[in-house]
């Protein structure tokens, strides 16, 4: 099979050679594919290396096990990190190369990749056919995840509110990040209630996922650490969450807590005139 892949930079291409070799050595291993933005086309000289392969269900778990000493057939790792995500392992190779191995295991290999791939090894035709369909998340557990945007803003706004009552810059400079986070979510949830990436990866490719104009109100919000720009960020921040979440609150059957804005909004205010 050919291992030539256009489009790879010579590094990458090198890699992902050592990687077929060692793969096809390796009787654990039945099959070893190649995922991402070089299989998509949307590779720029910046992109990583997604590589995956595929186990005996006999052998998965002795090879998620060892997984470092493989890895170290494709070149001498300065970063081999799982996350605690048990079936990924991401790397950076002394030649500079950076990328993700993905693995799965005969029996149950769908969940290791999202979207087209690209074979580069199959001993048993475990990949013939195969399709690796884009997962969006169930919508009980986007309205959850809404539901907790819409209320914990108030909390961390208040938590804004303390720090900027005490002259607790750097707390309030973290506290508006986090809020920060809270609008890019909704615009997110907004945009596309399906979008995956709502919640930790909040800002992750957010360039192609939304239109500029989502994400404008937030742009004069990154601010100097003075008392007076932190409280003008945070007002805005306050405005562009109103005009996300009461729509979003509305349209899924949340109740929109009213109440509680009223009185955190009141006590930001009394924090503003230094009461």
């Amino acid at each position: 099979m050919d291992t030539h892949v256009p489009g790879l930079s010579p590094h990458h291409q090198a890699v992902v050679e050592r990687f077929v070799a060692a793969c096809r050595a390796d009787a654990r291993v039945v099959a070893a594919f190649l995922r991402g933005s070089y299989v998509t086309g949307t590779a720029d000289a910046w992109s990583d290396l997604d590589l995956g392969l595929v186990t005996t269900d006999a052998a998965y778990e002795e090879f998620v096990a060892g997984r470092a000493a493989f890895l170290r057939q494709l070149g001498e790792p300065l970063f081999l990190e799982d996350f605690d995500i048990p079936n990924f392992v991401f790397f950076v190779l002394a030649d500079g190369a950076e990328g993700e191995l993905a693995l799965g295991r005969e029996g149950d290999f769908a969940h290791t990749h999202a979207g087209p791939h690209r074979v580069l090894l199959d001993k048993t035709g475990v990949l013939a056919g195969a399709a690796f369909p884009w997962r969006a998340p169930a919508p009980a557990e986007q309205v959850e995840r809404l539901r907790r945007l819409v209320h914990w803003f108030w909390h961390d706004l208040s938590h804004f509110i303390t720090a900027l009552a005490r002259g607790d810059l750097w707390w309030a400079y973290g506290q508006l990040e986090v809020l920060r986070r809270v609008c890019g979510n909704l615009a997110r949830l907004t945009h596309n209630f399906s979008d995956p990436d709502v919640g930790e990866e909040v800002y992750f490719k957010v360039g192609h996922a939304l239109p500029p104009a989502y994400l404008a109100p937030l742009e004069a919000t990154c601010c100097p650490l003075e008392r007076g720009a932190l409280l003008q960020a945070a007002r805005a921040i306050l405005r562009r969450y109103q005009e996300l979440a009461r729509p979003l609150a509305q349209a899924h059957g949340i109740p929109y807590p009213a109440e509680l804005e009223r009185l955190t909004c009141e006590r930001l205010e009394r924090a503003s005139a230094g009461g």
